[in-house]
């Protein structure tokens, strides 16, 4: 597989990406990251990782760039990552006991060339007490995650099962991404 830019800065996606070829380059986008007013909670990540993923690629025009963004959506509400210690308790409050999903969206550009996909995996918690959320909360593992909490961390203790891919919860849906960079590079041919 071709070299591969990463338009992300999370470690996490940096590190899945590396599942799928070992010849990444990461370039952080500085774009804003505002959403048009009507957009869907589910397309919200998939035009947030197109915003991304131009970003980058308008200084690397000849590469393939990737950009992903991920979010938690609960009772049609998208939960992002956590404020301050006030608004991660009210998240994983708002999570106990139920089941929500998550949603990443994946955009892969080449020149004018452009594939945007999401993936969804439904997530149940087990009922939380505030107790757990406190001690999950002194640990700081929620404050740079989607929803106020990684499942592959100590916040893997809150989950009761998964549907889907247990990769697109922690930012990047492998899989199914691999696929897509496969196909899309075999129509540069």
């Amino acid at each position: 597989m071709q070299s591969i830019i990463l338009a992300s800065k999370s470690p996490r996606r940096q590190e899945l990406i590396r599942t799928i070829t070992d010849d990444v380059e990461v370039r952080v986008s500085d774009v804003e990251e505002v959403l048009p007013e009507a957009i869907s909670p589910e397309d919200a990540p998939v035009y947030l990782a197109s915003i991304k993923a131009r970003a980058v690629a308008r200084d690397f025009p000849d590469r393939v760039v990737v950009g992903a963004d991920t979010v938690v959506i609960l009772d049609g509400q998208v939960l992002g990552k956590p404020k301050d210690r006030e608004d991660a308790v009210r998240m994983l409050r708002a999570l106990s006991g139920k089941t929500h999903t998550v949603v990443t969206g994946c955009s892969i550009i080449c020149g004018e060339r452009e594939v945007s996909f999401g993936d969804s995996t439904r997530v149940e918690f087990y009922p939380l007490s505030d107790r757990e959320i406190d001690e999950y909360i002194a640990t700081g593992e929620p404050f740079d995650k989607a929803g106020a909490y990684g499942i592959q961390g100590r916040g893997s203790l809150f989950v009761k099962g998964i549907e889907g891919d247990f990769f697109n919860v922690m930012g990047l849906p492998v899989a199914r991404l691999n696929r897509e960079l496969k196909a899309f590079l075999e129509t540069d041919d």
